[in-house]
């Protein structure tokens, strides 16, 4: 037996999950581990098909053309003659026939045959179609109400007439009592697809991804060279390179690792709440233990104690390119270790994103979903510990650097708003942990060198740039422009941090009283798309804060160059890029309920502009 019978690219009948009603689909796909095909319905929706439930063109319409062949007359009448031979066979017959035909009415009452289902073309007074969800477009309430709250059956039986051509089986001008929209809405429901080849290959695929490689390091360094320098202009290429020897010391990596091997141990801690993340594609949830907040207090307290006692966080200024390439060492010795035990995990639990089959490619992106150790999630522990609270001691070491050179009995006006900017950011992100389960990274991304290299290098050492640029050229700021620029880092983190709120508790309790204003468009996956609040601003709200912010730390090193403001240039290629890829999952995942929403809600990022 052949192990798939429909090919990719085929177009085919596909029943819809929960419903008698087939759909003209085309196969995208087949996964030979979980024997499901994945196919694409006419309004963009995606979704996961058994073998059954899926028909050829060809053999849907020769099993209606032979139901309307064998009309109710013809067997009828063939019946007649075959049991005319005996007068006690023909009243057998007759009364069978009369049994027979109110068995079928009650039948008609009762079930929906299996149909062929033709939107008609839209009109002056049709105008509606359907692709799996409810029929309202937006909502302000939580509860999808079943259509016999709101109207009589014969309405709704009207309804879906006048929408659509019916064609049965078995007998084609039959009409049959269509299910409410309430079972509809609790019976369909999107099926999670099983891991499958990635096909759609992004950064630039394979020869992008291997460039990538090593064009970001080689970024990180240049910045740092170039802002090491006294004339600190992009312009200056190449800047003066270093020995190769003094690049490495021993001791600096030795201190990165006790770095890394101490928040380990925070974050093994039994202390904090125990959540669970989102649902996998075998249905699991992984758990997960809140307790960031908690590292950076235990972090702050270390460092505090070691200031106590003298300790020279300067250290940290004088062999800053040292440390960066010690953590861009382990971060690749990192990717390569996940890389080769990904080789061996289950075929569920690779990331939808890095399973190609393309060695480079699936190293870069990150092969297995979610890689543990025990109950140590190694790819959410690197997202907001080692580097994030990494970012917060390099500010700290800048600072005091500052002092120390300069002579200083306090910091610069302007490093200490660029501190305490960022300060902000960090404790903001490690009090609301909880959200980064949510997040592409988590359940989108595989763990490899993208996310290794960017949380244990990138973060750290292009994210405090600001700061290492004001030790080597100090910026004079006045008070009116330390208050503006604040005002503008304010604005940009109430935009952030409300957006993300107002998301994350829709998500968490979407009949929350306190919601109640919010209106949503339902999906066939049974969430909503919010759009009133900041989420019907623009679609990503929380891009256009980040963005703000970027710029606020960015303007206490004034106009002088423009190397300080990489971080903002970089940060808007970075979300724009991400936009695009949010845009291209929601849309195969939300179908048509993704473009209503595009049309409620024109603006990706910025309002009237993009």
């Amino acid at each position: 037996m052949p192990s798939r019978k429909f090919a990719d690219g085929e177009v085919v009948m596909g029943r819809w999950p929960g419903s008698v009603l087939y759909y003209e689909v085309q196969v995208s796909s087949y996964d030979d581990v979980a024997h499901l095909y994945t196919v694409k319905y006419k309004d963009g929706t995606e979704l996961a098909l058994k073998e059954s439930d899926i028909r050829s063109l060809s053999s849907f319409k020769h099993r209606k053309s032979q139901s309307s062949s064998s009309s109710p007359s013809r067997r009828s009448s063939s019946r007649s003659r075959s049991r005319s031979r005996s007068p006690g066979r023909a009243a057998r017959g007759r009364r069978r026939s009369s049994s027979q035909s109110r068995e079928h009415k009650e039948d008609k009452k009762k079930t929906v045959q299996e149909t062929s289902l033709v939107p008609l073309k839209p009109s002056e007074n049709n105008t509606r179609s359907y692709n799996g969800e409810p029929e309202s477009n937006e909502r302000n309430d939580t509860s999808f109400i079943s259509l016999e709250q709101k109207f009589k059956p014969d309405l709704d039986i009207e309804r879906v007439l006048e929408q659509y051509s019916l064609r049965p089986r078995k007998e084609e001008k039959k009409r049959e009592e269509i299910y409410s929209e309430k079972k509809i809405f609790e019976t369909i429901k999107t099926i999670e697809k099983a891991p499958s080849k990635t096909k759609e290959l992004e950064f630039g695929g394979r020869i992008g991804t291997f460039m990538m490689i090593f064009f970001l390091p080689a970024t990180v360094f240049y910045l740092l060279l170039v802002c090491k320098q006294d004339d600190p202009s992009i312009l200056n290429f190449p800047p003066p390179l270093p020995a190769l020897e003094s690049l490495w010391e021993t001791r600096v990596f030795g201190v990165f690792l006790l770095w890394f091997a101490l928040q380990a141990l925070f974050y093994l801690l039994p202390i904090g709440k125990v959540v669970e993340g989102l649902p996998l594609s075998s249905g699991k949830k992984l758990q997960y233990r809140i307790n960031g907040f908690y590292a950076f207090i235990f972090t702050a307290a270390i460092i505090g104690t070691l200031l106590y006692f003298q300790l020279e966080l300067h250290y940290l200024y004088d062999h800053f390119m040292q440390f960066a390439v010690s953590a861009a060492v382990f971060s690749m010795g990192l990717s390569i270790f996940l890389y080769i035990r990904s080789l061996k995990a289950p075929e569920e639990e690779l990331a939808p994103s890095g399973n190609s089959g393309y060695l480079v490619y699936d190293f870069f992106i990150g092969h297995e979903l979610n890689p543990r150790i025990g109950s140590f999630d190694l790819k959410y522990f690197c997202e907001l510990r080692p580097g994030l609270i990494g970012w917060v001691v390099i500010n700290l070491a800048m600072l005091l650097a500052e002092m120390k050179i300069h002579n200083l009995s306090m910091p610069s006006l302007a490093m200490i708003l660029v501190n305490s900017f960022q300060l902000l950011y960090v404790v903001d992100a490690l009090w609301n942990e909880e959200a980064v389960l949510t997040t592409m990274d988590i359940t989108h991304d595989g763990f490899g060198f993208m996310l290794a290299f960017g949380d244990l290098v990138w973060v750290p050492f292009v994210y405090s740039l600001q700061a290492f640029y004001l030790v080597g050229h100090p910026t004079t700021i006045s008070w009116p422009a330390a208050v503006a620029i604040t005002i503008l880092n304010c604005i940009g983190y109430y935009i952030f941090r409300s957006a993300n709120s107002q998301k994350n508790n829709f998500r968490r309790n979407p009949a929350d009283p306190k919601l109640a204003y919010l209106k949503f468009i339902p999906t066939a996956t049974g969430k909503g798309l919010l759009v009133t609040g900041w989420w019907g601003f623009v679609r990503h709200p929380n891009y256009l804060g980040d963005i703000i912010m970027a710029l606020a730390w960015s303007l206490p090193c004034g106009f002088s160059h423009i190397l300080p403001y990489f971080y903002v240039i970089y940060f808007i290629c970075l979300l724009v890029h991400r936009e695009a890829r949010d845009e291209h999952h929601c849309k195969q995942k939300y179908g048509l309920a993704w473009e209503k929403y595009c049309q409620r809600v024109p603006y990706r990022i910025f309002p009237y502009i993009y």
